[in-house]
């Protein structure tokens, strides 16, 4: 497969066929993917997140601007499965791979592109990045209502959202394809993608037509849904059943909670989450993170401490699991490479090759194709091939 992708959502999602075992050739201009420049590194064009999210590829640098790199770009399509990108339509028509063009040159090529919106819009032209998403999808009007603050979630997520969105449709197409050599166009909107995420839950009342109530799910909108300070940190104490509730204020000491009825069964509940949650809260404060450890173990409420980045370093559940590994690269030294979370029988998953330097393949992949050493040197002469 071609990752033809930049930023993280094309890329992440390649990485994690990559991971599976599809074969990936990262082709990217000379210049690198920008998140090649992005802090911390070690060595230029090697940040971390580039290191994160394009392991088991190989790198080809094209300037795909010339005639000598698109013909390079039309011998790949010619040998690929898939290929994915995640450019504006104006940008792929000028580089001659609209879909149409793409589908009468190559028939079998799955082309998964991925855009801030679908295609047939207004907006299909618009530039979209991962904040810009979360707004029009209304994830920021979720945090305004959940926190008084119209803020972003603080992680990359309707990229990672939709990345998981590309791999899996990808893999549908590619079984298609297996099926009848046929290939087809894959969209894959980002706003369209993380709308439809949100919307699982938090259309709520507006499922019903005319609307049975408000959108926003009133589990997770409730007040005080939010970890709770205990006597010498951060925990979730979240019991979730009634049963479980009742479970809880016995065993925290306070029985006369146990039978409130504002908790005793799932439709009181529902309307009664702030109060639940404030009273969890109030109670924290009395006992270590550890001792509501022992004492949600010891009575089936689920629980967890709340752990910070540097604190996950050192967990025995995320060290014991591979999740976190420390690896050698060829030119950063020693680093840490996330592991693959799902764990396959008979063909495990994970870490083949750290993620390439700049053009480090690029002499290889096109002598697959048929070029000679000389012809490759007049690539790099003539600025359509960096390495």
């Amino acid at each position: 497969m071609i990752d033809l992708a930049s930023v993280v959502m094309g890329p992440y999602a390649c990485q994690i066929l990559g991971d599976m075992g599809a074969e990936v050739i990262k082709v990217e201009p000379p210049t690198g993917d920008m998140t090649r420049r992005t802090m911390p590194q070690r060595h230029p064009g090697m940040g971390a997140l580039a290191l994160n999210v394009n392991r088991n590829k190989r790198s080809l640098a094209l300037d795909l601007k010339t005639d000598g790199g698109r013909a390079v770009l039309d011998d790949l399509l010619g040998t690929a499965d898939v290929l994915v990108t995640n450019m504006r339509p104006g940008a792929l028509a000028r580089l001659g791979l609209a879909p149409d063009a793409v589908s009468q040159r190559f028939p079998r090529l799955v082309h998964v592109r991925a855009q801030g919106f679908r295609s047939d819009s207004e907006l299909a032209d618009r530039a979209a990045y991962d904040e810009i998403v979360q707004a029009s999808s209304g994830m920021v009007d979720l945090m305004r209502r959940a926190t008084g603050t119209p803020s972003y979630a603080p992680t990359i997520l309707a990229d990672k959202v939709c990345a998981l969105t590309i791999a899996y449709s990808t893999l549908a197409a590619v079984i298609h394809q297996r099926a009848t050599g046929e290939g087809q166009l894959v969209e894959v909107p980002m706003t369209d993608t993380l709308l439809a995420f949100n919307l699982v839950e938090h259309l709520s009342g507006h499922t019903f037509v005319p609307a049975e109530g408000p959108t926003g799910f009133n589990r997770s909108m409730a007040e005080k849904h939010e970890a709770v300070a205990t006597a010498d940190g951060w925990a979730c104490i979240l019991p979730y059943t009634p049963a479980n509730i009742a479970d809880f204020f016995r065993a925290a000491g306070r029985e006369d909670l146990a039978t409130d009825e504002r908790f005793a069964g799932s439709e009181a509940l529902s309307r009664h989450q702030p109060e639940l949650y404030a009273l969890i809260g109030e109670l924290a404060p009395s006992r270590t993170t550890a001792e509501w450890g022992e004492l949600c173990a010891d009575h089936s409420i689920p629980f967890a401490p709340v752990l910070s980045g540097d604190d996950a370093e050192d967990d025995p559940y995320v060290t014991g699991g591979g999740i976190l590994a420390e690896a050698d690269h060829p030119t950063e030294g020693r680093y840490r490479s996330i592991g693959f979370p799902v764990r396959f029988a008979g063909t495990p998953a994970g870490l083949r090759r750290p993620a390439p330097q700049l053009g480090a393949d690029g002499a290889d992949v096109l002598r697959e194709l048929g070029r000679t050493d000389a012809q490759i040197e007049e690539l790099v002469e003539a600025g359509v091939l960096a390495r």
